[in-house]
């Protein structure tokens, strides 16, 4: 499940260029010592990483708690279900809805907080403006999260975001380098790819909550298998 992360976020930055090229062009590097800019670059990612990974330690919590009475499997499929079912109902369909609105103030803090970063020119400012990044709402992150939600599990939440942020990293930094690497058509074959790797990510969390015992696919849930194992003897 950490390669969909990885992969959903290596796909998924086509579309987060939208949300976040727009500050990556805008971080104040040191364009004149090439090391320099490197390390500022790498600072920046490490925050973001930061806080996707934090975003995963809570959502991971909830997780644990419906795993803790039983619902592991049930969620799973649940998620499954959500990734596909917002991939197939059409996008101004949600247009109408603004599913950010109960946050709007948190958010505006954070947005706020981020433009003053954006200003400084000092050597932690990069962390903080990742950090802050991380924050921001995005359509992909949110599909992370019910793969965070999925695991069941406080850690392995915290590293499906992660993994998912390491996916972005690629593109994120092509796009600070060069911001005109990759445009036409290439760019929307990729874009359209999107919502397709989505729904197999959304079958693999359905299949898996099926528990059909295919190993590492569907494997069977522990409680049935402790249950078989009781039977026989």
């Amino acid at each position: 499940m950490l390669i969909s992360a990885f992969i959903l976020g290596l796909l998924g930055s086509f579309h987060c260029l939208g949300m976040c090229g727009p500050i990556a062009f805008m971080l104040p590097l040191d364009r004149t010592n090439a090391f320099k800019k490197a390390s500022q670059i790498t600072t920046y990612h490490l925050g973001r990483l930061l806080a996707y990974s934090i975003i995963g330690l809570v959502f991971g919590s909830i997780g644990k708690s419906l795993y803790i009475f039983g619902f592991q499997q049930q969620l799973s499929i649940i998620t499954g279900f959500l990734m596909i079912l917002i991939v197939l109902i059409p996008q101004r369909t949600f247009s109408k809805y603004n599913f950010s609105k109960p946050i709007y103030k948190l958010i505006s803090k954070v947005k706020s907080a981020l433009g003053h970063a954006l200003k400084k020119k000092t050597s932690d400012t990069f962390l903080t403006i990742g950090f802050l990044n991380g924050f921001l709402p995005c359509g992909l992150v949110y599909m992370a999260l019910f793969g965070a939600i999925a695991g069941g599990d406080i850690l392995k939440g915290s590293f499906y975001m992660a993994a998912f942020g390491l996916g972005t990293l690629p593109l994120m930094t092509a796009a600070i380098y060069f911001s005109n690497f990759l445009k036409g058509t290439a760019r929307q074959k990729i874009q359209k790819a999107i919502p397709v790797f989505v729904v197999l990510i959304g079958c693999l969390f359905v299949l898996r909550g099926l528990g059909l015992g295919i190993p590492y696919l569907s494997p069977t849930p522990i409680l049935n298998s402790v249950s078989s194992a009781i039977e026989c003897h």
